[in-house]
């Protein structure tokens, strides 16, 4: 069987499998652009089960596009905060503002046009496409790889973007539409709920059971192949959380690279011992009081780790060159990512400072 036919008979077959074991998740109860838009950008390196209560909040508050195109950056973070990967949302609104300025307000229907919003990927493009508009356009991502790589027994590395073409060729050869957008949400299910990425997948449960090549002996074990990863960069910081009548010192990242733009505690390189960093406060006038508490934590970005040490102190002074903040009003407006977010919820009574969140990567 060539692997045209295999792939024919996987697309014959997914349709009923879908229908009978698709998960109920919110962005499904329409095909409306903006929803399907947003949650794939919300799932972009994210659970399923996190992005649900995000992706409900968000629509609250910003229920269109115009809104997000109109809507305050502080706001638009809060919305995120936790998820990560904040560009993302920034991302969001300029596309918004874009639709509205070249689009009048309608989201574009053709695959170029809506790969050329900012934000928006070959797979990101595919999807909305294909689930909005019933386009024939594939929307290949690791889950769809994992699935056709496992299928095919594709012995190739399908990170190297020649071999992903390639199969995402394969793939278009034979999409149909209409139905191209049951089959693009068909293939991200497979790869999410039974062909799985870490341990071994449900091949009991599969559809594709019958003509899947990497099924005998146990082949699933070595597709996809994939390319090493590089090791992260591992960085120490040293974090103050400083307390001053019932306000925390906060300051704003700058406005491109890591955290662009979010608020953070203040924070230096390295490593500081307690004496140093009660020298330094007072330093710049905080007049410190007493050092309340230490805590080490880690945290994981996409290409670096941070080992931080934080030091809790109560001060004298709410000295310049900080943002001071009730407390409230950093809970309730200020955006604070999970690596600096955690400390933050170890002042509460029964946390220990661990996030409860999905987020482990902030870019």
């Amino acid at each position: 069987m060539e692997a045209q036919e295999r792939l024919e008979n996987l697309i014959r077959v997914l349709p009923d499998w879908f229908a009978a074991n698709k998960r109920d998740l919110p962005w499904r109860a329409d095909r409306e652009p903006y929803h399907v838009w947003l949650s794939e950008i919300m799932l972009q390196q994210t659970r399923v089960e996190a992005v649900k209560g995000y992706y409900s909040r968000f629509l609250a508050a910003l229920p269109d596009i115009p809104a997000l195109a109109a809507a305050d950056p502080e706001l638009l973070h809060k919305l995120w905060e936790g998820l990560g990967y904040y560009s993302r949302v920034r991302n969001l609104q300029k596309a918004a503002q874009l639709i509205l300025e070249r689009h009048g307000g309608v989201f574009p229907r053709s695959w170029e046009q809506v790969r050329a919003l900012p934000g928006i990927g070959d797979y990101s493009a595919g999807a909305i496409c294909s689930i909005c508009f019933e386009q024939p356009t594939p929307a290949v991502d690791g889950n769809v790889l994992r699935v056709l790589s496992r299928v095919l027994a594709e012995e190739r590395c399908v990170d190297e973007p020649r071999v992903k073409r390639e199969l995402t060729a394969l793939l278009a050869a034979c999409y149909p539409s209409p139905g191209a957008g049951t089959l693009t949400q068909a293939l991200m299910e497979l790869g999410a709920t039974v062909c799985l990425p870490n341990g071994a997948p449900n091949c009991g449960l599969c559809p594709a059971g019958e003509f899947c090549l990497s099924r005998e002996g146990e082949l699933w074990r070595r597709r996809p192949v994939r390319a090493k990863k590089k090791p992260r960069r591992v960085e120490q910081r040293t974090v103050f959380v400083l307390r001053c009548d019932g306000a925390l010192a906060l300051r704003k990242r700058k406005s491109s690279g890591l955290l662009a733009g979010l608020w953070e505690f203040p924070n230096l390189p390295g490593h500081l011992e307690a004496q140093a960093a009660l020298d330094l406060a007072a330093e710049r006038g905080l007049r410190p009081r007493a050092l309340e508490r230490e805590l080490e934590r880690t945290h994981v970005f996409t290409h670096i780790q941070w080992d931080m040490r934080c030091f809790y102190l109560r001060c004298g002074a709410q000295a310049p060159g900080f943002t001071w903040v009730r407390e409230e009003e950093l809970d309730s407006r200020c955006a604070l990512p999970t690596a600096f977010r955690m400390f933050r919820e170890a002042m509460e009574p029964g946390r220990d400072g661990r996030p409860p969140s999905p987020e482990n990567n902030s870019l």
